[in-house]
């Protein structure tokens, strides 16, 4: 019987292929005609790992190759030894592409990690070679229309984008398209002004890395506004007080101060602009934060400072429809949360008060005293009246504190220099509304006046701070009680309330160029005045156990993780 020798064709470990099948690789196309080593060298199984290098013919590699390693993004999601290595030579060539069964079918189930940009050597320097298909997914939900329109205008111009897994993109839609619940912000969030995330809660966005500039941009810059603009007000009274006549103060301060502030509300407000038309889900989730939403109505006081600082050599007159102008957004604006607190829902006052709400009562005031400087008599007294109705149930809900409040953090104790902005507007506000700084404008002011000499005795009530924007509400309050108290000395002239003006004027003056020192520092040199906005992260429900579990673990070092997933490699 003659026996027939069959003949079992064995593939071979190292496969030439094209790099341009294999999808999720970079290739690079140097179009100089060489083709030095057109090798194509893929590991097909991990058990062979080493054989295969080391059987491998591949003696040198020509200066312009590159070699690119598929890494998942954690060392946990894929183990090492199911990782592709390429090596790409200077020009790929086209091969047979028939053999299309994937020989790992545990690996389908996987989710797809790509390459990074390619670091490409060429004449002795380095070059980044970039790709138009891969982009990062993660921020997407956070944008105006979800990324669906940028996604559309690339489908247009024939550039399909990869779509993120659906499974895995669902769920993270779900936790961000939809703003949480006013108890979640207080069971997720912690320390100053509610930007701080617990332990237990996991983020919807990366914490390891910085995020767009646009999404960590919060709306309580528009504290700076404030601060800036109140201080232009300040060296404009001071300018045109007659009991402060003795300082011979210059008009110059308060023209270089009002044309500063304006050149910073337009740059704060095209930024944050921006933020509306580019990520306008953070934008609504700030305003479904309790205590981000009070700073919604510090642009619209900041233009109103702004009118009322403007300089004589510019205007002395300003129309009233600038009135009217302003004060609509402020009155559309109390409608929505005034009526929050008075509904008894998850938004009543009791739950959600702060000091950072006396920038709503504020509004009321500032507005009054415009109106009033403009000639206007029904306007001023109708908000100077909501104001002051508002003013009565915050001071008493913030004094008593109830029980099952906890105590602010120390990080958010200069916000408590907001109690006495209200007081020191409204006595201006009424004194224009009246013509005169008669007992009734007294009685907020020496209220004010109070406040601000208690805070001022506890010093170390606000020392040992890390700086952050909340600082800046030192400002405004300071400067409003300086505003005040030289409109008191207009009406009492001696020299308690002579040297009482100068006194607070020069805290004021020095508080303010302290903190903008300190602003620009932390801003240009160290980088740090914008971190994560982590407030607005956070998950619609509260995570699972799961969830957490994997937070913990990936909050680990990295580096660790890698070790092990090596030392898991080469045990095997």
């Amino acid at each position: 019987m003659e026996q027939t020798e069959l003949q079992v064709e064995i593939p071979s470990v190292l496969k030439q292929t094209s790099c341009q099948n294999i999808k999720g690789f970079d290739c690079v196309d140097y179009g100089n005609g060489n083709n030095p080593n057109p090798l194509e060298n893929a590991i097909s199984d991990k058990e062979s790992y080493g054989e295969s290098i080391a059987g491998s013919k591949i003696t040198k590699l020509e200066l312009q190759e590159v070699v690119i390693i598929s890494l998942p993004a954690s060392p946990s999601g894929l183990h090492i030894g199911q990782t592709k290595l390429v090596l790409h030579s200077e020009k790929c060539e086209n091969t047979d592409q028939n053999d299309t069964k994937n020989p790992y079918p545990q690996l389908a189930k996987q989710k797809k990690f790509h390459s990074q940009p390619i670091l490409v050597r060429e004449n002795g320097d380095r070059k980044v070679v970039h790709s138009e298909a891969i982009r990062d997914h993660r921020f997407d939900p956070f944008k105006t229309w979800s990324g669906r329109l940028e996604r559309q205008i690339s489908n247009l111009r024939g550039k399909a984008t990869q779509e993120p897994d659906i499974e895995a993109g669902a769920s993270e839609r779900d936790e961000i398209e939809e703003a949480p619940g006013v108890d979640r912000y207080f069971d997720a969030l912690e320390g100053p002004e509610l930007d701080t995330l617990r332990a237990t809660e996991v983020s919807v966005l990366p914490e390891d890395e910085k995020w767009p500039f646009l999404l960590r941009f919060p709306v309580n810059a528009f504290g700076i506004c404030l601060g800036v603009s109140s201080q232009a007000i300040l060296w404009k009274t001071l300018n045109t007080s007659p009991a402060m006549s003795f300082l011979h103060i210059s008009p110059m301060p308060n023209l270089i101060l009002w044309w500063a502030a304006l050149a910073l509300i337009l740059f704060v407000s095209f930024v944050y602009l921006l933020k509306i038309v580019f990520y306008f889900e953070a934008v609504k989730r700030e305003y479904h934060h309790p205590v981000r939403v009070n700073f919604f109505f510090a642009p619209w006081i900041a233009c109103m400072f702004m009118a009322l600082a403007v300089p004589p050599s510019i205007a002395v007159n300003l129309r009233p429809f600038i009135w009217y102008i302003l004060m609509t957004p402020i009155f559309i604006l109390e409608l929505k949360i005034y009526g929050q607190w008075m509904s008894g829902g998850q938004r009543r006052l009791s739950k959600v008060a702060n000091p950072s709400n006396h920038l709503s009562i504020v509004g009321n005031f500032v507005g009054a005293l415009l109106g009033a400087n403009m000639g206007l008599k029904e306007g001023p007294i109708f908000f100077f009246a909501v104001g002051l109705a508002h003013y009565i149930v915050l001071f008493v809900t913030l004094y008593q504190r109830l029980p099952t409040n906890a105590a602010l953090p120390k990080e958010l104790h200069p916000v408590f220099f907001l109690f006495v902005a209200a007081p020191s507007v409204a006595c201006m506000a009424w004194a224009k509304i009246q013509g005169d700084f008669d007992y009734a404008a007294r009685i907020p002011y020496f209220i004010a006046l109070f406040l601000y000499m208690s805070l001022a005795v506890r010093v170390n009530f606000f020392t040992g701070i890390r700086f952050s924007l909340a600082w800046w509400a030192y400002t405004f309050p300071m400067t409003g009680a300086s505003i005040a108290t030289i409109k008191y000395t207009m009406a009492v002239t001696n020299v308690v309330t002579r040297s009482l003006s100068v006194c607070l004027s020069a805290i004021s003056t020095f508080t303010v160029s302290t903190l903008l020192v300190y602003t620009i520092v932390h801003a240009f040199v160290l980088r740090d005045l914008f971190p994560n906005d982590i407030s607005i992260a956070i998950t619609r429900k509260k995570p699972k156990f799961s969830k957490m579990l994997s937070h913990f673990r990936s909050s680990s070092a990295d580096s660790k993780d890698f070790d092990s997933s090596i030392s898991k490699n080469s045990e095997i």
